[in-house]
């Protein structure tokens, strides 16, 4: 593994983060445990990556803004839109560790995006735009984005010489500088074969974890889906591994056979505790990975997601900040379900709802009481004709069902497929200080 000189600063920069402890209230439940700031109480918008479609509106991928607070006027509406211009496979975005800023990528022409949402939440500004990506890198498809302290970790999907899995992570400071690179690994780790597929990032700075998952690479997710499934060297192309990492240190310790493409990363927020959870795509199972009383970090299949021989495709999951319940959200049939967590080595399935006709991603405020779902999973992979709906819904949880609130139909609207879900809140009650995080802000 390449170790560039620009790791050394990055180091000096996290070793802080074992005195970072979890937020206490408010805010989303899937952030980085790095932001120094949190919502207090109610979001007041949802910010939308969506891709564009030909022939809709302007044709363009953009970011959409909606009001989500029910006191206000135009709550439930569309209050703001910003184009970024062309389609190149609008994806996730995160939030630098101020919370300023949202990074948002691109999986086709790799450009990140880096917009102003802290001056003005109702009308973010488009105020960087990364185009080098990829050469910087040699990675292709920036997935996920991840706050770290003055800097973003962005796990690749792909590669420049054959585009197909093996990739890496790219280290940027928050101007949009490009600092280091680390390659998954590769070859065999203690009878393990080391893919060097990646996906999603999950860090627990208390146990000094950095947890990656892997899925497959662009000659894949950019085919079509029919095409995709009836192709079986194609098929045999998708991660089976999550590695996790020494945190401080950027070096992955130890590589873990996961069959069939872990996908999103939640760690339980409870302080102190030591386990995540991930959902298989091609399997349909949870699967648990905890450290064992001698401290080795293992995996687990604890839980089916629907019946896996129908390969329902579970997509998303978001887990509550007690810990005691997960949505996982299912493609094909177009479900969320909520387990009970109460004993994370034994899930149980306790609701299920069908949200469309196609569902993708799922966002759940920091109290559980609201729950936001979006339908858009790959451009080429989504649904065709009647079946290719597009939204954002919002529900209500009381912890026994899901009551919707406002149902926004992109392709009505003519804004695209609707994607990645990131919160924000008005300015003047736009986020508190965390006072757990005060040594790291104060030594950065």
């Amino acid at each position: 593994m390449r170790m560039p000189r620009g790791r050394t600063m990055m180091v000096a920069l996290m070793l802080p983060s074992m005195l970072v402890a979890q937020a206490a209230s408010a805010d989303e439940t899937c952030n980085s445990p790095y932001l120094s700031t949190l919502i207090e109480g109610q979001e007041d918008y949802v910010h939308v990556g969506t891709l564009g479609v030909k022939g809709l509106g302007d044709e363009s991928d953009k970011l959409v803004t909606v009001d989500v607070n029910p006191r206000s006027k135009s709550y439930g509406t569309v209050v703001h839109t910003l184009s970024v211009g062309g389609r190149g496979e609008a994806h996730h975005g995160g939030f630098t560790d101020d919370r300023r800023y949202l990074w948002a990528g691109r999986l086709d022409d790799n450009r990140i995006f880096v917009f102003d949402i802290g001056g003005d939440p109702a009308k973010p500004r488009l105020v960087r735009t990364i185009s080098d990506f990829a050469e910087k890198t040699g990675y292709v498809g920036p997935h996920t984005f991840y706050a770290l302290p003055g800097r973003m970790l962005v796990q690749g999907l792909s590669n420049t010489q054959d585009h197909g899995g093996r990739t890496g992570m790219a280290v940027y400071n928050n101007k949009g500088e490009f600092v280091a690179r680390y390659d998954m690994p590769t070859g065999e780790h203690d009878g393990v074969a080391a893919d060097g597929y990646g996906y999603d990032i999950g860090i627990n700075p208390q146990k000094n974890a950095l947890l990656t998952s892997s899925f497959t690479g662009w000659n894949n997710y950019m085919m079509d889906f029919g095409k995709l499934v009836q192709d079986g060297e194609a098929m045999k192309r998708f991660g089976n591994t999550m590695v996790m990492w020494n945190l401080k240190a950027m070096k992955p310790e130890k590589v873990m056979s996961v069959p069939g493409s872990p996908l999103e990363i939640r760690w339980s927020l409870k302080p102190d505790d030591n386990w995540a959870l991930t959902a298989t795509a091609l399997t349909s199972k949870l699967v648990l990975v905890k450290q064992d009383e001698a401290g080795e970090w293992l995996t687990k299949a604890v839980a089916d997601i629907g019946d896996p021989a129908k390969i329902p495709l579970p997509v998303d999951i978001s887990i509550s900040a007690d810990a005691k319940g997960l949505w996982v959200n299912t493609f094909m049939d177009g479900k969320t379900r909520y387990f009970d967590l109460s004993n994370p080595e034994a899930p149980v399935q306790t609701y299920e709802k069908v949200i469309g006709k196609q569902v993708n991603m799922v966002s759940q405020s920091w109290d559980g009481k609201r729950v936001y779902f979006t339908s858009s999973l790959l451009g080429n992979w989504d649904k065709r004709g009647g079946d290719d709906e597009q939204f954002l819904k919002l529900y209500h949880w009381d912890g026994k069902a899901l009551t919707e609130q406002f149902a926004l139909d992109f392709y009505a609207l003519e804004l695209g497929r609707a994607h990645h879900m990131k919160f924000s809140a008005a300015p003047g009650r736009r986020a508190v200080q965390n006072d757990d995080r005060s040594p790291l802000l104060a030594r950065r």
